[in-house]
């Protein structure tokens, strides 16, 4: 168990950002919400929802990570049901993607949106199993999905608030340019 309390930094500084950038997205979305435009609540929950998603289980993996556990076992098979969960989740959010019209999605869209999330929450559940017989590996990978699932949450946010402010700024200004 000694593995663990070597992690104990990372996970502060991560499971930190990602309660930070959780945060960060409320007070965006309030921001948002100001804005006349059309209501797209299917475009949300496809693309805005499984952000917080993301920060989300990385605030989870951080707290689980770094809590007393006397045992590797117990926490392996609670950080592989959180990847099971977000394999399961991701396909949802694909249904979700597929099903709105608001927007086209694009192949960074796709990479950003399903791939990547698919292949961290992947990595998750396989390092529980790997904690059998390579527990420090296991460590890592689950680290290194941890921190994949953050920057995917950056990105994501990064892209989401750029559309709002670049695409549908400009959108609405040319609408009431057109209108007489």
């Amino acid at each position: 168990m000694a593995e663990f309390k070597e992690w104990e930094s990372f996970y502060v500084i991560v499971g930190g950002a990602a309660g930070a950038l959780i945060g960060l997205q409320f007070v965006v979305m309030t921001l948002l919400a100001d804005r006349p435009q059309i209501a797209s609540p299917e475009a949300g929950a496809a693309f805005a929802t499984p952000t917080i998603v993301h920060f989300s289980t990385v605030l989870l993996l951080s707290a689980v990570l770094r809590a007393p556990w006397h045992s590797v076992t117990p926490v392996a098979v609670l950080w592989g049901f959180t990847g099971v969960a977000g394999i399961i989740y991701m396909a949802s959010v694909a249904r979700r993607m597929q099903a709105q019209t608001t927007y086209k999605p694009d192949r960074e869209d796709l990479l950003f949106h399903i791939v990547l999330p698919v292949v961290a929450n992947a990595l998750i559940a396989l390092s529980a199993l790997a904690t059998a017989w390579e527990e420090r590996g296991a460590l890592f990978a689950v680290a290194g999905a941890t921190l994949l699932l953050l920057f995917i949450g950056i990105h994501n946010s990064w892209d989401a608030i750029a559309y709002q402010v670049l695409v549908r700024l400009r959108d609405l200004k040319l609408k009431e340019h057109e209108t007489p």
